[in-house]
């Protein structure tokens, strides 16, 4: 596929949390992207020309080369963001508490998109609910160890801006609310809910709406 000027692309759906946490952490690193709309369901066969894995996120860098696995492409963002626009907070401690926040994030966003996958793809009369339901509480012992991590703070986790165990956590409440609200309630959740409705209002989260 040749889309003429080198600049990055970032493909996938904004309805995918791992593609939207890419795309804000983009706008948070002031990080000039394309975004390119395709569907590992709808849009298979285009999405395999880019990608013959078919993964979202998937990140071709302004070089050409392709990357996938949200985690990897902000790894490889990082060094290219701005002096005081990078995402890692900058102590070794502080590091640690990052990875450990955004580890039980990424943890929660896992298990919800492995229910809706269950509900939505496999046919009713095989899904197993047995195994739905230990999901749905590794899910939510991942939420629960959030909600008290945040706390009622009405600051940033690390910083006076948004970092990236912010921006992970955020998006993965706001696509639980989206695809699992009957699951995960903001009234069990007060603080992971306040929390990620101050980061919505935020430039970067609304110039990457879930859609």
């Amino acid at each position: 596929m040749d889309w003429g000027s080198n600049v990055m692309r970032l493909i996938g759906m904004m309805d995918s949390p791992y593609v939207r946490r890419v795309a804000v952490s983009l706008e948070l690193m002031g990080l000039v992207f394309e975004r390119v709309s395709l569907s590992v369901f709808r849009q298979f066969d285009d999405f395999a020309a880019i990608n013959p894995s078919v993964k979202a996120p998937t990140l071709v860098t302004d070089d050409g080369v392709v990357l996938l696995d949200s985690t990897l492409i902000l790894q490889h963002l990082e060094p290219l963001a701005a002096p005081g626009r990078e995402l890692n907070p900058a102590s070794p401690a502080e590091q640690t508490r990052s990875l450990h926040l955004i580890g039980f994030a990424l943890a929660a966003c896992e298990k919800a998109v492995q229910i809706v996958y269950e509900r939505n793809l496999r046919p009713a009369e095989i899904q197993y609910e047995p195994w739905v339901y230990r999901v749905r509480g590794q899910m939510l012992g991942a939420l629960g160890v959030l909600e008290g991590e945040i706390g009622d703070r009405t600051a940033w986790l690390f910083a006076e801006r948004l970092l990236q165990a912010d921006v992970t956590i955020a998006v993965t409440w706001r696509f639980i609310q989206h695809a699992l609200p009957e699951l995960a309630t903001p009234e069990a959740f007060p603080h992971l809910a306040a929390f990620t409705a101050r980061a919505e209002t935020s430039p970067a989260f609304t110039a990457c709406p879930l859609e």
